[in-house]
């Protein structure tokens, strides 16, 4: 028992010991992990400044390899200015541009000051080439075959050279310039050569599209004396439409072309684009307006339309105008309103006063063809749908009336901006003015039965044309019901004339005179008188055509004069028969009521 005790004495020695050195080695341990954080905090910085030094160290040897190399390329200045004198090559502009990119790293790196001067001609030189190679590319592409008048017109770039093109303009927008390198020696020479070609680039690109527009404006102008005025007048206002794209068109080319890309410059260069452009919608407009001028009754619609289509072009043209430098504020397009408005303005009282004038010219006294303001008038009505804005336009700036010079004004005056009211008014008084001159021909007429049949031919022409069928279906929207009831009217009352001048008498040759009623002689003088009334019935309507152009109311005419004179001719020849008035009848009686009627039918069929 004794020797056990003894061992497990020495065992919980031991362990005591073992569990004294555990806790020293622990200290130490961490005592060395102290002494390392501290230590590891202590290299950090250094380790960081390495890392700083070895990238500047590793940056200088890259400087000091570029100086070398820049060294390198100086010694061979003279090989270089050589490729730079002999100008870009095709399918060389990459080597060329290289060549001028190292001769701008030498200006940079401050050569001598004999290599620096020679080296910024050197630069100014190839800048002038590149400029070349881009003016010669430009000049071809705004040359060629112009467009056939009247069919698509095709200003843009020829996409072939654009690959050619884009990257030399893309290479110039690098080059030096005072805005970008202001101590380097060449930037201003290159400036003013930039410049110099980008007035170039627009000269040419503006005459290029005068070249492709003017021969449709001539051919306006050519064909003008021979074709619709309406037609020409519409033509033009699409013409400058065209000149609107087309200048829309040069504006993104010039954006995309143009060596010097800043705002200012591009707006520059596109007022000397537009330029002659101008000139050329400015010339074409005189030439129009010399037309109109000379004949403004025969070229009135040719005016209104040139003036409606000008008006829808209006913020066009000031959103294209606005892209152009400021240097300028004058505005064509408005000039040109301004022009056509006035013509406009003069063409309604003139246009009244021509018919006016009609009352006072008539052709021989047995005319009874339609008037030339008959014709005139229901054109004039016709064509007034087409240009319907322009019209009222023009009349709501000459005012409600004013188109009657001095007459009085329209009773119930249009409200400002109240254009369908307005354009109502001129057109009734136009109605009414061509009623009134046909009616005073009518009564001047020394022989009242071709009268009547001018009045007739007349007044139903202008009631068929504008109220029955008329020409234009958008007629009946401008004509007031004071227009109409006149129309109306005088319609009937043309007629009532007709019939009481050329057939009245037929019928009162066949009344009967309470005197004569026994008078066997009365009745053979009424027969007499009848029928030489009738031949002269008959020989007027072979001269004088009634209703010529109106076949159904010629038709409805003749119903209507068969039904009044024939009944009466059988009634008053039954009476004479029953009275034996003559023992041989067939003498005075010449043809039989049947005879007559196929008479008085044949002058209306």
């Amino acid at each position: 028992m004794d020797d056990e005790t003894a061992e497990i004495e020495l065992l919980q020695q031991n362990l005591n010991k073992t569990k004294q050195i555990s806790k020293r080695m622990t200290t130490i341990l961490d005592s060395f992990d102290t002494r390392i954080a501290k230590l590891e905090k202590s290299i950090l910085p250094l380790y960081t400044a390495a890392q700083i030094l070895n990238r500047r160290r590793s940056n200088i040897d890259e400087t000091l390899a570029k100086i070398n190399d820049v060294a390198s390329n100086h010694e061979d200045l003279a090989a270089e200015e050589a490729l730079i004198l002999r100008g870009p090559q095709p399918g060389q502009i990459g080597v060329y541009k290289d060549t001028l990119e190292r001769l701008n790293a030498n200006i940079a790196f401050k050569a001598s000051d004999g290599d620096l001067d020679r080296t910024a001609r050197l630069i100014e030189t190839g800048a002038k080439k590149l400029t070349q190679l881009y003016t010669k590319v430009v000049a071809e592409g705004s040359s060629g075959v112009t467009p056939v008048p009247g069919a698509d017109m095709m200003t843009s770039f020829p996409s072939s050279l654009l690959p050619t093109l884009s990257p030399v303009v893309t290479f110039l927008r690098t080059l030096p310039v005072p805005s970008t390198h202001p101590t380097h020696p060449a930037a201003q020479v290159i400036l003013t050569t930039l410049k110099e070609a980008q007035r170039g680039y627009a000269d040419m690109r503006g005459n290029w599209s005068v070249k492709c527009l003017e021969g449709q404006g001539k051919r306006l102008v050519a064909r003008a004396e021979s074709v619709d005025p309406l037609v020409t007048g519409r033509e033009f206002g699409e013409w400058v439409e065209l000149i609107l794209g087309t200048a829309d068109e040069e504006y993104k080319l010039l954006q995309e072309l143009s060596p010097l890309s800043s705002t200012a410059l591009v707006a520059s260069a596109f007022g000397t684009l537009l330029t002659p452009i101008l000139k050329l919608f400015n010339s074409i407009l005189a030439a129009l307006v010399t037309l109109v001028k000379k004949s403004l009754h025969r070229y009135t619609f040719l005016a209104l339309s040139a003036f409606e289509g000008l008006l829808s072009l209006q913020n066009h043209w000031d959103d294209l105008l606005s892209r152009r430098d400021t240097a300028t504020d004058k505005n064509e397009l408005k000039d040109a309103i301004q022009t056509l408005r006035a013509l406009c303005l003069r063409s309604f009282p003139e246009f009244l006063a021509d018919i006016k004038l009609g009352a006072t010219s008539r052709g021989s006294d047995t005319s009874t063809k339609l008037t030339g303001f008959t014709l005139s008038t229901v054109r004039y009505i016709a064509k007034v749908p087409e240009v319907r804005s322009a019209v009222s336009s023009a009349l709501l700036a000459l005012g409600d009336g004013n188109w009657k010079m001095g007459e009085g004004i329209q009773v119930g005056q249009a409200r400002e901006g109240d254009e369908s009211a307005i354009l109502e008014h001129f057109i009734g008084d136009v109605i009414i003015t061509s009623l009134t001159s046909l009616t005073a021909i009518s009564r001047t007429s020394r022989r009242p039965a071709f009268g009547s049949i001018f009045l007739l031919n007349n007044v139903s022409y202008l009631r068929e044309h504008l109220l029955i069928q008329p020409t234009n279906p958008s007629i009946s929207n401008l004509l007031p019901q004071s227009a109409v009831d006149a129309l109306n009217s005088n319609f009937r009352t043309a007629k009532a004339g007709y019939f009481d001048s050329n057939f009245s008498p037929l019928m009162q040759a066949l009344a009967d005179d309470p005197r004569d009623k026994s008078s066997k002689g009365a009745a053979k003088e009424k027969f007499t008188r009848f029928f030489d009334l009738l031949d002269e019935v008959v020989e007027r309507h072979r001269l004088a055509k009634v209703l010529e152009d109106e076949p159904a109311g010629r038709e409805t005419l003749g119903e209507e004069v068969i039904r009044l004179v024939v009944p009466a001719l059988q009634r008053f020849t039954q009476r004479q028969k029953d009275k034996d008035f003559s023992k041989n009848p067939q003498k005075y009686i010449k043809r039989s009521a049947e005879e007559v009627e196929q008479q008085l039918y044949a002058l209306f069929h």
